[in-house]
C-alpha cells in the first residue's frame, strides 16, 4: 500500500504545482503567466502578440500566454474572474476602470514591484491616474487626447485661421468659426456625444473646470461653477442657438459621424486621437483632412485623460515575474510599437521622443505636442462616479445638449442629485 500512497501524493503535488492561485502557475518548472490584452485593431493585436513572442523567446523559464479580452465587457468579466479566483496575472484596462478593483483589494500595489527606470520614465501626472489611496494599481502606457479632425479644403476655402498647439482657438473663437462655416444644410461641427460625460468633463479642464472638489475631510462634492459651464454652454449654443452643430449626431458615436464628414456635411468633428486610423482606412481618395488641437481656455490646452494601464492581479502567485513582463512591454522602443499600433500616444518620456510620433503625416505631430497638457480625468478617483455618470450626468447632459432643459436645471441635477449619489459612497 505504501508505494501506491506515495504515487498518489507525488501526483497530487505535481498537479498543485501546475495550478497556482487564479488558475495560473507553473508547468515542468516553467512559470506560466496569463496576459489579458484588450487590443482590438489589427495593428495593435499584431504588436502585442509579437512582443509576447519576443518575451517567450528570451525567457524560457517564464512563459506568457496571450489572452484576448474585449473593451465592451472587461469590467464585468474581470469582476467575475476576480471573485472566482481565475483572474489573469497581467491585466490590460483603463485607469478610469480601476477604482473599484483597487479599493476592493483585487489588484496588486505596484510601488515595490516596478523598476525605477519605468517609474521615472512615466511622468507623475500619469501615475496619478492609477493612484488610489496610497497605492499605484496600474502602469499607464497609452493615452489619447481629444482633437478636432477637420476638412482641410473646407477650412481653406472659408479663409478661417487654422489653429496650432502654439496658438489654438479659444472656445468663443471656435464657436464663431463653426457659425461661419455653417449654412445651406451643412454644419461647422458634428459633436458625437453618445457618451457626453467623459468628453465634457475632460475638455472642461481647459477652462479650469473640475466639477468634483475634495474637502479637507477627504469627501468629494459636485459643484457646477462658471469654469465648468464653458464647454457645455459652447456645445449647447452651437446646437440650439447658432445651429452650427448637427443635432442628429449628438446621440452618435465617433464612427457614426465619419460618413457625413467624408460626404461634406460637417466641416469638423471632435474625436479621440486614435480615430485617425479609421479615417485613413475609410476616407475617399483625395479627401484632404487635418488634425487640429481642441480649443483652449483659461488653463490653456489642458484636458483630462484616462490612460490605458497594465495591472497585476492581487492573487497572482508570480507578481515579480509579471512586473518584469510589464517592464519589458513598456521599454521605450516597445511602448512606441504599442502606440503606433493603437494610433495613440505613449506616456513614457523617452518613447514620446521617437521621430515616428512627430511627423506631420496623419497629425502625429499635433497629438505629440498635446502630451504635456494631458492631466488625470477629473473623476479619476471619485467613488460612485460610474453611478453618478449613468444615472445623473448622462441623461442630464443629453437633455441639455438637445435643448430639452436649460442650464439651471442641468446644474440642479448634476449638483443636487449628484451629491446624493456620491454621499452613499462616502459614509
Amino acid at each position: 500500500m505504501r508505494p501506491k500512497w506515495i504515487t498518489v501524493l507525488v501526483v497530487g503535488l505535481l498537479l498543485a504545482g501546475c495550478t497556482g492561485g487564479g488558475g495560473n502557475g507553473s508547468a515542468g518548472g516553467r512559470i506560466i503567466l496569463r496576459f489579458q490584452s484588450l487590443a482590438w485593431q489589427e495593428e495593435s493585436v499584431t504588436a502585442n502578440k509579437e512582443l509576447v513572442k519576443e518575451w517567450n523567446a528570451t525567457h524560457p523559464d517564464v512563459e506568457v500566454e496571450y489572452v484576448q479580452g474585449s473593451w465592451d465587457s472587461v469590467h464585468d468579466q474581470l469582476l467575475t474572474s476576480f471573485e472566482g479566483g481565475e483572474a489573469p496575472d497581467i491585466i490590460h484596462d483603463a485607469s478610469d476602470d480601476l477604482a473599484d478593483f483597487a479599493y476592493g483589494g483585487y489588484l496588486a500595489d505596484l510601488r515595490d514591484l516596478l523598476p525605477a527606470r519605468l517609474k521615472s520614465d512615466v511622468p507623475q501626472r500619469s501615475w496619478e491616474t492609477a493612484t488610489f489611496g496610497d497605492g499605484i494599481y496600474g502602469a499607464p502606457f497609452l493615452q489619447e487626447p481629444r482633437v478636432i479632425v477637420a476638412n482641410a479644403t473646407w477650412l481653406k476655402k472659408a479663409g478661417v485661421r487654422i489653429p496650432a498647439p502654439e496658438r489654438p482657438w479659444s472656445w468663443p473663437e471656435f464657436r464663431a468659426i463653426t457659425r461661419r462655416l455653417s449654412g445651406d444644410g451643412k454644419y461647422g461641427v458634428a459633436w458625437p456625444l453618445k457618451e457626453p460625460v467623459s468628453a465634457t468633463l475632460n475638455l472642461s479642464l481647459s477652462a479650469g473646470g473640475e466639477l468634483f472638489h475634495r474637502g479637507a475631510d477627504g469627501k468629494v462634492a459636485v459643484r457646477f461653477d462658471a469654469a465648468d459651464q464653458v464647454v457645455p454652454r459652447t456645445i449647447h449654443d452651437q446646437a440650439d442657438v447658432d445651429h452650427s452643430a448637427s443635432p442628429t449626431t449628438l446621440g452618435s458615436g465617433g464612427s457614426d459621424t465619419l460618413p457625413g464628414f467624408f460626404g461634406g456635411k460637417y466641416a469638423m468633428v471632435p474625436l479621440g486621437f486614435s480615430y485617425r486610423q479609421q479615417i485613413v482606412q475609410q476616407a475617399p481618395k483625395g479627401f484632404d483632412w487635418q488634425v487640429l488641437p481642441a480649443p483652449a481656455g483659461a488653463d490653456g490646452l489642458a484636458q483630462g485623460v484616462s490612460p490605458q494601464t497594465l495591472s497585476i492581479a492581487a492573487d497572482s502567485p508570480h507578481k515579480k515575474e509579471a512586473a518584469a513582463f510589464i517592464d519589458f512591454l513598456l521599454r521605450p522602443e516597445n511602448m512606441v510599437r504599442l502606440a503606433l499600433g493603437d494610433w495613440m500616444l505613449p506616456t513614457g518620456t523617452e518613447a514620446l521622443k521617437d521621430p515616428a510620433l512627430h511627423t506631420a503625416k496623419d497629425g502625429w505631430a499635433t497629438g505629440a505636442a498635446l502630451a504635456s497638457h494631458l492631466r488625470p480625468a477629473p473623476a479619476q478617483s471619485v467613488r460612485g462616479y460610474p453611478e453618478w455618470k449613468d444615472k445623473v450626468a448622462t441623461p442630464a447632459f443629453q437633455e441639455y445638449y438637445s435643448g430639452a432643459i436649460g442650464l439651471a436645471e442641468l446644474r440642479k441635477r448634476l449638483v443636487r442629485d449628484g451629491n446624493l449619489v456620491l454621499a452613499r459612497y462616502q459614509r
